[in-house]
């Protein structure tokens, strides 16, 4: 990269000076009264009085042919909401165009990447059609416009420092421009002029290290104020790209998707979100919706469910702690048992999945994946397996080692969206454990998880084990069979090689679903009650061994299906009237035909155990 020394703002292609047609025809001045071009009866009047002024002398001239209000759109003051008045004055202009052909050229070779890409269309068609770039601003506050004017003969002088004589008549202490720079002109610099650029004392060093920098995060609505300025300043004045990639993130509306706004009363205020909830169920909570190209829906319910999941992290530590205090745990035990294999198998893959998730900014997707692996695999199944492991003197130390192993690299992976509860719990965790780490280091200086090895074998016999246990839940959940109530389990239509993985963890089955035995057969019993497809087998679980009350449960299920099938009647007769179909906001008619799948869905599986119920009912007389 070669590094350019600063530009004189006198250069052509850079910037001139402009000044609006009819200058010198001003009505009104700057202090907002009438100047004498407004006619001598009318000069010195405020802008409000001349206007009434004239009305009167057009009445009385008999000019006036009506009067009538117009509504249009008057700009405002944005902080005392008076009226502005067009005013022509000089400004300074950049000559933009070449500028953004060059940024054009660095986006089309790959030198700059937009993500998601679908904002190149817009990038090009902003650029394109760029027009002279207006940089003076009549504000308080900005860096001033390095131009000086000569009050003797009028000479206007650019450049790099204060003149203290005019270059033609000599005149002491020209007068500087009250103008001051457009901000986004100022921030346009900013990748190079905060490494010192162009001070006399800047290190080449510091730029050719620190620019440019990789990856610049930001917000769709200021890429052509912002983000395209500053690649077209970086190509000028520093001979190549600001920055490889720009992240465009999504914009954070409220649950209604409306932009938040003070006037609105929208907004949520992000440190009473961290007060109530923590720092990293907020953080998280970003993340896992910020999907590319889809603006944040915010609600402080999501906050609140991301908090849960940080306590479900936390009682995993805690678990996993008091089973392995009681001594030193060899990080290297034993021969694996199938649990084990199987979630080691699944850190790879979900680690595998967050890593190409971060490279691509596909952030939602990294977020679900460690989320979708910490509490549906390794809490929901793992733990619970590893409480039956436990129990078993040869397994145990290769359970205990599984279990930290694991949890160490579950809090390297999540520790880019949680820092601060992932610091706290890796630092309790055994030094030897601790991947990578001396003693008093950050979990920050361990590395990344890479990806691990894949033990399909292992997923594949897992998968028919998980199988049967949700067979079986799922016969509980539909029939509201007590937790607490031990039952027995047909599994029949297996083959050899499925009975044979069933048989060797049927430990697990017991435990998990609950059962008091498991019974393999080809063909179901004969009152084989309620039943559960599987994938290659079936699940059946006899219901005359009075876990449930036939009757009571079959008027619990009717009563539950009247009032569902009243809902459904309610929702259909809604969406069956064309006034409301046509009227309502489409998210409302949307949401009413998503409800009434729903009621539809819950009527179809309530007839389904009825049925089931009322022929246990007849079978038994």
């Amino acid at each position: 990269m070669k590094v350019t020394p600063a530009h004189d703002f006198n250069d052509e292609a850079m910037a001139k000076r402009q000044t609006p047609p009819l200058e010198s025809i001003k009505v009104i001045g700057a202090d907002g009264k009438m100047t004498p071009e407004a006619g001598a009866k009318y000069s010195g009047m405020d802008r409000y009085e001349a206007r009434k002024a004239v009305v009167e002398d057009l009445k009385k001239l008999g000019l006036l042919v009506e009067e009538k209000k117009h509504v249009h759109a008057i700009g405002h003051c944005y902080r005392c909401k008076t009226v502005i008045e067009p005013l022509s004055t000089p400004q300074w202009y950049v000559k933009i165009a070449p500028l953004a052909q060059e940024a054009m050229k660095a986006v089309r070779g790959g030198q700059i990447r937009i993500i998601p890409d679908s904002w190149n269309a817009s990038f090009f068609a902003w650029m394109e059609n760029i027009k002279d770039w207006c940089i003076s601003r009549q504000i308080w506050w900005g860096h001033r416009i390095p131009v000086w004017y000569c009050e003797g003969c009028g000479k206007i002088i650019v450049a790099m420092e204060a003149p203290k004589t005019c270059p033609d008549c000599g005149l002491v202490d020209p007068v500087q421009d009250d103008d001051v720079l457009d901000t986004w002109f100022s921030s346009a610099l900013w990748p190079f002029s905060t490494l010192g650029w162009p001070g006399k004392n800047v290190k080449a060093e510091d730029l050719l290290e620190f620019y440019p920098t990789s990856v610049l995060v930001t917000a769709f609505d200021i890429l052509f104020f912002w983000v395209a300025r500053m690649m077209m300043m970086g190509l000028k004045f520093m001979g190549g790209v600001p920055f490889r990639d720009v992240y465009i993130h999504a914009l954070i509306r409220d649950e209604e998707g409306q932009k938040m706004s003070k006037s609105k009363g929208n907004v949520i205020d992000p440190l009473i979100m961290i007060d109530k909830y923590g720092t990293d169920a907020f953080r998280f909570t970003l993340a896992a919706f910020a999907a590319q190209g889809r603006d944040i829906r915010f609600s402080e319910e999501r906050v609140k469910g991301y908090r849960f999941f940080i306590n479900k992290l936390w009682n995993a530590t805690r678990f996993i702690q008091m089973n392995t205090s009681d001594g030193p745990v060899d990080i290297n035990a034993g021969s694996a048992g199938l649990p084990s294999r199987w979630i080691t198998s699944r850190f790879a893959a979900a680690s595998r999945q967050v890593e190409q998730s971060l490279s691509e900014y596909r952030f939602n997707d990294a977020a679900n994946a460690v989320y979708h692996f910490l509490w549906h695999e390794f809490c929901d199944w793992y733990i619970e397996m590893a409480k039956v492991g436990l129990q078993n003197e040869n397994e145990a130390p290769g359970v205990k080692a599984c279990l930290l192993k694991t949890l160490e690299g579950v809090l390297r992976l999540l520790h880019p969206f949680m820092p601060f509860v992932t610091e706290e719990l890796w630092q309790g965790l055994p030094n030897g454990v601790r991947q990578g780490a001396r003693h008093g280091e950050s979990i920050m200086t361990a590395s990344f998880p890479s990806a691990l090895h894949t033990d399909e074998q292992a997923e594949k016999e897992m998968g028919i084990v998980m199988d049967a246990v949700l067979g079986v839940r799922n016969i509980r959940g539909e029939l509201n069979i007590p937790p607490a109530a031990k039952i027995r389990i047909f599994i029949t239509g297996a083959s050899a090689g499925v009975v044979s993985v069933l048989q060797s963890y049927i430990a697990y089955i017991k435990k998990l679903a609950g059962a008091s035995d498991v019974v393999f057969r080809e063909e179901p019993p004969k009152d084989k009650g309620a039943v559960s497809l599987r994938t290659g087998f079936t699940v059946c679980v006899p219901l005359d061994e009075g876990l449930i009350d036939v009757k009571g449960e079959l008027a619990r299920l009717e009563k539950e299906l009247k009032n569902i099938s009243g809902d459904l009647e309610f929702v259909s007769r809604k969406l069956m009237n064309e006034d409301f179909v046509g009227k309502a906001p489409q998210k409302v008619v949307e949401k009413e035909k998503a409800k009434l799948e729903e009621l539809q869905a819950k009527k179809n599986g309530l007839l389904e155990n009825i049925g089931r119920l009322k022929n246990l009912e007849a079978e038994n007389g």
